[in-house]
């Protein structure tokens, strides 16, 4: 469970999310990239980040993922968590997130942008709530609204899940399903 507690502007932001759009390297991943000789790329993902996505998404608040790779892997970890927006060789995020924002119908302000490097910065300055990972760079760092306890690819993404879903009241019924089909005896 997440135990940070955010302050009154914080929440506010963390409620009004309808859109939480997310880098891949360094934010869904650790930020390593590993080539094989056959020019093929593998990434790690973390389950839990699949299953807050997952969950998120069942609460009311969509998923996007704006990349400047192109990659296959990432292609499938989006379909397996119900990625609603996808954009991959995006050299230019503001563009892609402009793109996003006219194609949801949402304002910028009901969105979140996760990112790590200051190639996110454009789309994280012009979003309604900027996130980040710690070992971020100082300039990302000192634009982000919130930093996660947690680093890329180790379960940033589920933290920031869980804050949107404790923030809009939605946590405690995404959890009851689990705790409903348990078995609990004394």
């Amino acid at each position: 469970m997440t135990t940070r507690k955010l302050n009154t502007e914080l929440l506010a932001r963390f409620k009004n999310i309808k859109l939480l759009i997310l880098d891949v390297d360094g934010v869904m991943t650790n930020g390593g990239l590993t080539i094989g000789d056959d020019g093929q790329e593998y990434k790690t993902f973390h389950v839990h980040d699949g299953l807050g996505m997952k969950l998120l998404r069942a609460s009311g608040v969509e998923m996007a993922i704006i990349t400047g790779r192109t990659s296959n892997v990432v292609k499938k970890r989006a379909e397996s968590t119900g990625v609603a927006y996808f954009y991959q060789g995006a050299e230019d995020k503001l563009a892609a997130f402009d793109d996003l924002i006219s194609k949801s119908g949402l304002q910028a302000s009901q969105c979140a942008f996760m990112g790590d490097d200051v190639v996110d910065l454009p789309p994280m300055l012009n979003c309604g709530l900027a996130l980040t990972v710690p070992d971020s760079p100082a300039l990302v760092l000192k634009h982000a609204h919130y930093v996660t306890a947690k680093s890329g690819g180790q379960g940033a993404v589920r933290e920031v899940c869980e804050l949107i879903m404790h923030a809009q009241g939605t946590f405690e019924t995404q959890m009851a399903q689990f705790l409903t089909r348990a078995r609990v005896t004394n």
